[in-house]
């Protein structure tokens, strides 16, 4: 098969196509024939060099996200699932072969029923961003009749929780940087938006949501003390990403509101959780309440370019056509 991989840390140009076996699943997994793969900021994060990091592998395949169908089951699959369209997640963790390849092989339940009229592109798009909005949203209890705070609606993470939040019947107010990326913001379903570059964010988040907010879905460290003193007594704060920075944390101002203050890496939440954010997105998914972020396509051969993409900070969803 065709793969891209990596044989050192470094670059995007690290990255090049070469010509792989052909997997066999093992027990327990399926093997799919991957029609796009999507490029998260963990993807290139995982390839690029830093202090004391090292090569897991020989090579790695890269790429954690992705879409296709089923060709081939291992041992205890049930052998209905040929020919079954799928959504895949966290194929690479741990592992040493991801979705940036014509075929992958992994636990049958990271392969996930793909329902019909829903794009591989789309179903590419979920993975790592959906989610990690989903457990952000809902690991402190129902959002129903809630104000959710979306840091970053623009963003992959920031549009899936948008939309899974106006789901689960919450208010949404999100934060953006430019007039593009409040439209794509809006489009999602955020009842405010609030470009922070322009005027007072703290005064526009407080006016949209006199009471205070419930939830905060946080894309930004340095934005911990804008959240302190919007949020609302006894609400939550989900920190999913980080910077080489790690700000003072204003103790105080959340102790006040009795607030709770967490951190997350969706590898590592735990199998309940993560069945939970999976089912959470698959329902969605059914019901059509997801849509897609503006795609940026690059094919296979191009993969260093897809990576340097999103490394760049691509607006939309950077995804690689496998064939």
């Amino acid at each position: 098969m065709r793969a891209a991989v990596y044989e050192q840390l470094g670059p995007a140009q690290v990255l090049h196509v070469t010509e792989l076996p052909d997997p066999t699943p093992g027990p327990g997994e399926v093997r799919v024939k991957v029609r796009v793969s999507g490029v998260n900021p963990t993807d290139w994060k995982s390839r690029a060099a830093g202090p004391g990091k090292q090569m897991p592998f020989e090579y790695v395949v890269p790429n954690q996200d992705g879409s296709g169908e089923i060709d081939a089951v291992g041992d205890g699959v049930d052998p209905g699932r040929l020919g079954e369209r799928v959504w895949l997640y966290l194929a690479q963790w741990q592992r040493q072969h991801g979705t940036a390849a014509q075929w992958v092989c992994l636990s049958e339940r990271q392969a996930v029923p793909l329902p019909e009229g829903v794009s591989f592109e789309l179903g590419a798009s979920l993975g790592v961003p959906a989610l990690t909005a989903a457990h952000a949203l809902m690991c402190d209890g129902p959002i129903d009749a809630k104000t959710v705070l979306v840091c970053g609606g623009a963003g992959a993470v920031g549009h899936f929780a948008i939309e899974l939040a106006r789901r689960a019947g919450a208010r949404v107010i999100s934060t953006v940087s430019s007039d593009y990326k409040a439209e794509l913001a809006r489009a999602a379903g955020a009842h405010v938006v609030v470009n922070y570059t322009e005027g007072d964010a703290l005064a526009a988040i407080r006016a949209a949501a006199p009471d205070g907010v419930d939830r905060i879905v946080e894309v930004a460290p340095s934005n911990l003390a804008l959240d302190a003193q919007v949020l609302a007594p006894h609400g939550a704060v989900m920190l999913y990403a980080s910077t080489d920075e790690d700000p003072e944390l204003p103790v105080r101002s959340f102790m006040v509101v009795n607030a709770v203050v967490r951190f997350m890496l969706l590898y590592e939440i735990t199998d309940s959780e993560l069945a939970n954010a999976v089912a959470d997105v698959s329902a969605a998914l059914a019901e059509g309440a997801l849509s897609a972020l503006p795609f940026h396509r690059f094919h296979l051969d191009a993969i260093a370019d897809a990576h340097r993409a999103v490394e760049e900070g691509a607006v939309g969803k950077v995804i690689v056509d496998i064939d």
